[in-house]
């Protein structure tokens, strides 16, 4: 007698991946990430206060017709609870399509765990489930090669910073530091290249936005338009020729 649907045991955990998509352009999707997305039968991803996704335009060609699409849209409030509580929905969701047997292609700009999305998703389905995370080129390595400007060498020392860091922050991190990447720069941008200018260094500090998508702006520090826009960073070194 075939035993009844109750005596079947349940089907495997599926498994969970971080996708890093890259900075914008889509051939600098890697080969793995490519693979993944176009097999995937679910994919996963956040959205900004109901905007489209940018990590889902870079690989919109890759995904499957009929592709089930997981959206948690993030609220634009500098509060962290209310985000938290979409990373908790949208956990909850994915981990349903995991305990089912399915697997789950989670996207993200950039690269996962540099400033990404993912590591939300991560810290709270990685004890549960099967995780892996898949690698991509950050905005950084991408800025830095289309400015043409090598960030470091040999025994330099380089440093990323957020630029809603206090300014005499920012100050002391960028003296410690020969080489300095300042991200998530908007409206702070009159802050940062005051803290530039004060140390002597506007003249060896490039702005960079949109770094590989059209629209694409490479400038000296001391021409970049204010506010800058959210896709956008500051290079800077002390060493060697300025850059621009």
């Amino acid at each position: 007698m075939r035993p009844g649907p109750e005596n079947e045991a349940p089907p495997a955990a599926g498994r969970l991946y971080g996708v890093g998509v890259g900075p914008g352009d889509p051939d600098l999707v890697t080969l793995k990430a490519a693979r993944l997305i176009a097999a995937a039968r679910v994919i996963a991803y956040p959205t900004l206060a109901g905007a489209p996704s940018f990590a889902r335009s870079i690989v919109a060609d890759l995904i499957a017709p009929g592709a089930r699409e997981i959206v948690m849209d993030l609220p634009m409030r500098a509060e962290r609870a209310p985000a938290q509580a979409v990373y908790n929905e949208g956990a909850t969701r994915i981990g349903a399509v995991l305990s089912g047997g399915g697997d789950v292609v989670c996207l993200c700009e950039g690269d996962p765990f540099f400033y990404g999305s993912f590591m939300y998703l991560h810290a709270r389905l990685d004890p549960h489930f099967e995780v892996e995370v898949v690698p991509g080129v950050s905005s950084v390595m991408a800025a830095a090669a289309r400015a043409g400007v090598p960030l470091a060498a040999r025994n330099e020392r380089m440093v990323v910073l957020p630029g809603p860091l206090p300014a005499d922050v920012l100050s002391a991190r960028i003296e410690d530091a020969e080489a300095v990447v300042v991200m998530k720069i908007g409206r702070h941008l009159p802050k940062i290249r005051a803290v530039i200018a004060e140390l002597g260094l506007i003249d060896r500090a490039v702005y960079i936005e949109r770094a590989t998508l059209g629209g694409e702006r490479i400038c000296p520090l001391a021409e970049a338009p204010e506010p800058a826009p959210y896709f956008s960073m500051i290079l800077l070194k002390k060493g060697g020729d300025p850059w621009l």
